[in-house]
């Protein structure tokens, strides 16, 4: 607390100025930890000669700032200062002796603005503490050295066009790194170096507001406003900064649309379909986004009917299409006025209105070729079946709109008539039937016909040449002229010009089919069965229409000897009924005839059997037994069941000799292979040999040949990895001896001293090997035998050493001496 009453003192001292603070000494000598009570004196204070430095200072260093001083100093030099806290040593340093404070280096206040520091005054000697420590501060004073700044900019803003004066851009702030507690070097002023007329800043806030109204952003849409800050409080000497900011005007729509022209001529085929673009129609609008999107509309109620205008996805464009087929021949131009208006308009700026614009339209239809046109969109005809071929159906109209007096040709496709149930007259387009027709087999036919334009090349006046004149070829003569002197047409081949029409001919029935029964009926009646009891309901079938006849009349046997009676239920059936007198019974089944008639023009009939059998019937009305056709035809297997069974049993032995005959095929397959691959060298045998003593399981005579052997010839045994270059005749064989042993050894040596045939020991023979090594090759081929077919001396291989040892006994060598 002392320490800080001194420090204001001191701060009201300032330079040269002395303060002076007593205190009980009882108090620090207290605080000493001394016992008992203590006599009070007066304390000495500390004095301060300087607490400020100014920042950035270019004086001689070191600068003496202040001085410390304590009243126990008296002058012996038995008092020492210490200076402890932020910089002490380094940036501040004190004399020991006398208490002067130094500044060592520059000091920027933007970095540091205090340094908090430590005094205390000790015994040189003992370093015993003379005064408590006290704190003070020193300060960094500011001077302007620090220009303003725009942290943010440049900038960029948006305004609306058309704005009024004053409305708000933006704000810009700039940033004076100085103290702005001292004096006026960060006190900032905002001015506007570029962009005037156009806009101004709040000097004290840096607000950039408009400064003219009815900015255009049309005529400019961009401004670059430059921002100037100073301090000082905008005087003399002052430090500056500048901004610059991008003012862009967004758009109103304050513009309505205006055609560019005020009439617009299309031109259209007669044959375009509807939705056919005719043209576009475009106003212009100098605004932009959502502020130009237009609609279009066409104002008359003429040219709406004809065509339809719709706007394009951009919203810019009037899209002009056919909205009906249109008629060269009935119509031949339209005109009509189109109105293009802004979907989104802003009150504010009515005033500067009506925002649409109108122009006129005039759209000419222009003639073509078009294909032959029907008198009806599809025909419906009628013939009767079972007429005779060349019968007329119907006929078959088209004109060609274009020119009515021009040649028309008709032709069925083949495709729409496969059977060529019809034929149809090239130029008159009657129809007439090839064929005679069946309804019952197919009521309706679908005809395309194809009527194709014989067109015309046409003079001024449309004048054309008969087809008697010229036949769809350049006549011989000059071509005939008009009374005015123009040549008329010659006949052209147009048949790209055709159109189609379906024809539904129906086909009417006649009462040419005999009524029939609905199904073959097999029945059976008990023995015991009461007389007048039903046996069988029987129905009809008549093929011809329904409208041909009303309904089947039904006629069973007539007369005393009938077995059963058939009663007409005259809704097409009958009942099958047991008369009176029972039918006697017997093994043959009843065939009850019956006679069935339409009531068609003329009236059909035919004569059907249903086949009847008495069979002894159970208490409860089953079958117990029956004749045997009955009995097989009620309860025993049908004709399909037999006949199932007889084609399984067929399909079983079919398999059966399939699975025989492929056995013998595989086995015969492999016989022909064992027999003709003789390149085997490996013959595997089923059974085992006894060994030598086995005398029985092969012929030894086969082995003794009477010839015998022929003794080995003299010299070096032959080459067996090369072809000997000259065949050796065989020689006569002695006879042999009678041992098997010697007899094998005899044939052992035999094979393997004979040169005309080739090792079968061996994988593959080379009878080549390549040359071009100066070092020779350790291989025996082609070195059996010399040009003269000789064979030439041994080499000595024993010579080569213990590692050549087995070579050598291979090829002749003497073995070497047992060990």
């Amino acid at each position: 607390m002392w320490g800080l009453v001194r420090l204001l003192l001191a701060w009201l001292g300032g330079w040269g100025c002395m303060g002076r603070l007593a205190a009980p000494a009882r108090a620090w000598a207290g605080s000493r930890g001394h016992p008992g009570p203590a006599l009070l004196r007066t304390r000495r204070s500390w004095v301060w000669n300087q607490f400020f430095v100014i920042e950035e200072y270019a004086g001689p260093e070191p600068v003496l700032i202040g001085k410390l001083h304590s009243d126990v100093d008296r002058g012996e030099g038995r008092t020492k200062y210490l200076l402890t806290g932020e910089g002490a040593g380094t940036v501040f340093v004190i004399d020991e002796a006398t208490g002067n404070i130094h500044v060592t280096k520059s000091l920027d206040r933007e970095e540091k603005a205090q340094y908090v520091l430590l005094a205390q005054a000790v015994d040189r000697a003992s370093n015993r503490p003379l005064e408590p420590p006290s704190e003070f501060i020193i300060k960094v004073q500011d001077i302007n050295d620090n220009p303003p700044v725009f942290p943010l900019g440049p900038y960029h803003a948006t305004v609306p066009e058309m704005s009024n004066v004053g409305t708000s851009v933006i704000q810009v702030t700039a940033h004076d790194a100085d103290d702005p507690s001292y004096g006026n070097s960060a006190k900032l002023v905002y001015t506007v170096l570029d962009g005037l007329p156009f806009f101004s800043v709040d000097p004290q806030t840096g607000v950039v507001r408009t400064a003219i109204p009815n900015m255009d952003r049309e005529t400019q849409e961009e401004f670059l406003v430059v921002i100037q800050a100073k301090d000082m409080g905008g005087h003399m000497g002052g430090l500056s900064g500048s901004t610059t900011v991008t003012v862009t005007l967004s758009d109103v729509n304050d513009n309505p649309p205006k055609f560019p022209q005020s009439l617009y001529q299309f031109s259209v085929v007669e044959t375009a379909g509807p939705g056919t673009l005719v043209g576009r129609l475009r106003a212009q609008d100098p605004d932009l986004g959502d502020n130009a999107l237009m609609a279009y509309s066409i104002l008359d109620g003429e040219g709406s009917e004809a065509f339809s205008i719709s706007t394009d996805p951009q919203g810019r464009d009037g899209l002009l299409t056919v909205r009906k087929p249109l008629d060269f021949e009935s119509r031949r131009s339209y005109s009509f006025r189109v109105e293009a208006t802004n979907t989104l308009i802003d009150p504010a700026y009515l005033r500067r209105g009506p925002f649409k614009d109108v122009a006129s339209v005039h759209v000419a239809v222009q003639d073509a070729p078009e294909p032959p046109a029907f008198t009806q969109a599809a025909y419906h005809l009628t013939v009767p079946e079972n007429k005779a071929p060349g019968t007329l159906v119907g006929q078959i109209s088209a004109a060609d709109l274009d020119s009515p007096a021009s040649p028309i040709r008709y032709s069925i496709l083949p495709h729409s008539d496969p059977e060529r149930c019809f034929s149809i007259q090239p130029e008159a387009g009657t129809i007439h039937t090839a064929a005679p027709l069946d309804r019952e087999a197919r009521v309706w036919h679908n005809l395309t016909v194809l009527a194709t334009e014989l067109g015309w090349s046409w003079g001024p006046e449309r004048g054309w040449v008969p087809p008697l004149i010229a036949k769809w070829s350049a006549p011989a003569a000059p071509p005939q002229r008009s009374p005015v002197g123009s040549p008329v047409g010659i006949p052209q081949d147009s048949s790209a010009q055709a159109s189609r029409v379906q024809v539904a001919i129906q086909t009417l029935d006649e009462n040419d089919n005999a009524p029939q029964l609905a199904e073959p009926y097999d029945t059976f009646v008990c023995d015991s069965a009461a007389p007048g009891q039903l046996i069988q309901v029987i129905r009809a079938l008549d093929r011809d229409e329904v409208g041909n006849s009303s309904y089947v009349s039904f006629q069973g046997p007539l007369g005393p000897d009938a077995n059963f009676t058939v009663r007409d239920n005259r809704d097409g059936s009958a009942s099958l009924l047991l008369p009176s007198r029972p039918a006697p019974p017997r093994h043959a089944p009843y065939l009850v005839p019956i006679e069935l008639w339409d009531w068609g023009q003329p009236a059909l009939s035919s004569t059907a059997t249903v086949t009847v059998s008495v069979c002894r019937c159970q208490p409860d009305g089953s079958v117990a037994s029956c004749w045997p056709e009955a009995h097989l035809s009620a309860a025993g297997l049908g004709t399909g069941a037999l006949l199932a069974i007889i084609t399984c049993v067929g399909a079983l032995l079919a398999l059966v000799v399939l699975f025989v005959a492929l056995r013998r095929q595989k086995q015969e397959a492999l016989m022909v292979l064992e027999e003709e691959d003789v390149r085997e060298n490996i013959i595997t045998y089923d059974d085992e040999g006894g060994g030598e003593e086995d005398t029985e399981a092969f012929d030894i005579t086969a082995l003794q040949n009477p010839d015998g052997a022929a003794p080995p010839a003299p010299g070096p045994p032959a080459r067996r990895d090369v072809l000997p270059r000259a065949r050796v005749s065989r020689q006569p064989r002695p006879p042999g001896p009678a041992d098997v042993a010697q007899l094998l050894a005899l044939r052992l040596r035999e094979a393997d001293e004979d040169p005309s045939v080739p090792p079968y020991d061996s994988v593959q023979v080379y009878g080549y090997e390549g040359r071009g090594s100066s070092c020779g090759s350790l291989s025996s081929l082609g070195s059996g035998s010399e040009a003269g077919g000789a064979p030439g001396p041994a080499e000595p291989l024993d010579d080569w050493g213990p590692l050549f040892r087995t070579l050598a006994e291979l090829y002749g060598a003497k073995e070497p001496p047992a060990p």
